[in-house]
């Protein structure tokens, strides 16, 4: 006999349905899939066969092959085992329904029957409801991430006994209901705050000028002057995520296993600090089979590079295209997947190996070439697409025992929600572009136009630090941040001027 059940699966960060047949033929016994089943698959008549005998059903002595429809995409992972285990007993006439095509079944059952969470589950659902299916069921513990979906009857069934209940009876598991507005806004804290840090107000400025446009940041400082405290402080400051954002980053952290244990929903900004031993694929996405990298899992939030000079610099090169473009495409011979990547790239490092090149209270034992060889780790045109440089001094003994508490992140938060407004409504009519960053060089000679004193002052300096092309366009994009965050529709001399400042590692002191 032959039975189809429908599932899903994930191919990048979006689903596809599944047709899951199960044909029983009178030969030797033996298990056979096919339809490109990677090892996790074909590992599965295992658990299938184990799990139909422990939950008091007979598994057929006769040849079983299960077929993955469509057979030319390469299926992975675990969650075909419950509809293969459904397909089976309803091809040996143990169920006594015929017709699944009204529900999506995704699952990886344990030996004994019960059912684990897999990853993925909330692409699956969207996709599911985008299809018009009646249902899905899915594991226990995936089901409020199922639910986020919105509009689709989410089934969590704990074991492949308690699924064949449901398809033979329909009524013996209630749908499971979230408020999706409720998660949402519970979420939207973060356990640190801006309030934490002490002095570093100038760090502070320019840190809230990068958020108020989107610009992309790198911090200059000696060991422990408060980089890494910055950084993870910084999402704090960025504008709330909206709940389009939310789901879309929470599909990304599903298909790739990082959503935490219990979450349905990620409605803060993501903050991604990977190690320096983080490799190509680690750090854009890819592999055999691609799985998204940390750009992605960094997607509407922040990726910080703590010592950027010690990363390998081909890793440090991939950043470019994703930086530039808000995503990564990566190739295969079979396919070619797109992963969304639009972060704010925060980096650090030292002004020198020793870390006290220029302090005045510790030597620097650093050469001139030691220097010159550190620093040029990280490359011009990388650095050419870093729109704020700045310097962070080491903290004085004076602000360290201060009992003032810092500004809060709220309250800077609010300065950037303003600023973000005016560059929504400035943007309104330009397609993808929603912050000052995404500006290109034809949109500054529209949005960015400066007086003539204005234009001399940035003549003079771009001609004094030797600048490049992409350097001036950088400077016209904080200037016009700057003037936002006053509340001005024109760029002044003095916005130039700060923005100028914030170039710092363009200046011969660091060449």
């Amino acid at each position: 006999m032959l039975a189809k059940v429908i599932s899903s699966a994930v191919l990048g960060i979006d689903a596809y349905l599944v047709e899951v047949e199960a044909d029983i033929s009178p030969s030797l016994p033996m298990f056979v899939t096919v339809g490109l089943p990677d090892g996790a698959v074909r590992e599965a008549r295992e658990r299938v066969q184990a799990a139909i005998k422990n939950s008091d059903f007979m598994f057929p002595n006769k040849k079983v092959t299960i077929n993955l429809a469509p057979a030319d995409i390469r299926k992975e992972g675990s969650a075909f085992d419950l509809p293969m285990a459904v397909g089976i007993l309803a091809a040996t006439g143990q169920i006594l329904r015929e017709d699944f095509g009204e529900y999506v079944l995704v699952g990886e059952l344990s030996l004994d029957g019960a059912l684990r969470p897999i990853p993925g589950v909330l692409p699956m659902a969207m996709h599911a409801l985008a299809e018009g299916k009646k249902g899905i069921l899915v594991p226990v513990d995936n089901a409020s991430e199922a639910a986020i979906a919105g509009g689709l009857n989410v089934y969590p069934v704990e074991s492949l006994t308690q699924t064949i209940q449901f398809l033979e009876n329909g009524n013996t598991i209630e749908p499971f209901k979230i408020d999706i507005n409720e998660i949402f806004n519970s979420a939207l804290s973060y356990p640190v705050d801006f309030t934490d840090v002490k002095g570093q107000q100038l760090s502070k400025r320019a840190l809230e000028i990068a958020a108020s446009g989107g610009h992309n940041v790198i911090m200059v400082g000696p060991p422990g002057s408060g980089k890494t405290m910055l950084a993870r402080r910084f999402p704090t400051i960025l504008p709330n995520m909206t709940l389009d954002e939310a789901l879309e980053t929470t599909k990304i952290h599903s298909v790739s296993g990082n959503l935490p244990a219990g979450a349905a929903l990620i409605a803060t900004r993501p903050y991604r600090s990977p190690h320096h031993t983080i490799s190509n694929a680690g750090l854009v996405g890819g592999g055999t089979s691609p799985r998204p990298g940390e750009v992605s899992l960094a997607h509407h939030g922040v990726l910080f590079l703590d010592e950027m000079p010690e990363f390998n610099k081909d890793v440090l090169e991939v950043l470019r295209q994703p930086m530039e473009d808000g995503h990564v495409t990566i190739a295969r011979a079979a396919l070619t997947l797109t992963f969304p990547a639009r972060f704010m790239l925060i980096g650090a490092m030292n002004p020198c190996p020793c870390g006290f090149f220029g302090s005045p209270l510790h030597e620097c034992h650093c050469s001139p070439q030691q220097i010159t060889k550190y620093m040029s780790k990280i490359s011009g045109p990388l650095l050419d697409r870093i729109d704020i440089h700045i310097e962070v001094p080491a903290v004085k003994f004076k602000e360290l025992s201060s009992e003032e508490a810092g500004e809060p992140s709220a309250a800077i938060r609010g300065r950037v929600n303003k600023a973000r407004e005016r560059q929504l409504e400035r943007f309104a009519h330009e397609k993808g572009m929603y912050c000052n960053a995404h500006m290109e060089s034809k949109h500054l000679r529209i949005f960015c136009p400066i007086d003539n004193e204005s234009l001399d002052l940035l003549r003079r300096a771009i001609t004094k630090l030797g600048l490049s092309a992409r350097a001036y366009d950088r400077i016209l994009k904080v200037s016009r941040t700057i003037a936002d965050l006053d509340g001005t529709i024109d760029i002044h001399p003095q916005h130039i001027a700060e923005a100028i400042q914030y170039r710092n590692l363009d200046r011969t002191l660091w060449v």
